[in-house]
């Protein structure tokens, strides 16, 4: 697969909420414990970095 391509695909999947929400249940199930509130400031967090990455590396 072309790294610009699969580049693309990461920051898109990275983007969406479900996939912040996925890797919180991930960490959840290897025992890291996180109150709903710091879930979502995570999954927050974590679609604004992929937005300001896909921004950035656009080109």
């Amino acid at each position: 697969m072309n790294k610009a391509l699969l580049k693309d695909y990461l920051i898109a999947r990275l983007k969406e909420r479900s996939t912040w929400v996925g890797l919180i249940g991930l960490l959840s199930v290897l025992g890291v414990a996180l109150s709903p509130e710091q879930a979502e400031a995570i999954a927050t967090a974590g679609v604004a970095v992929a937005g300001v990455l896909g921004v950035v590396t656009r080109g």
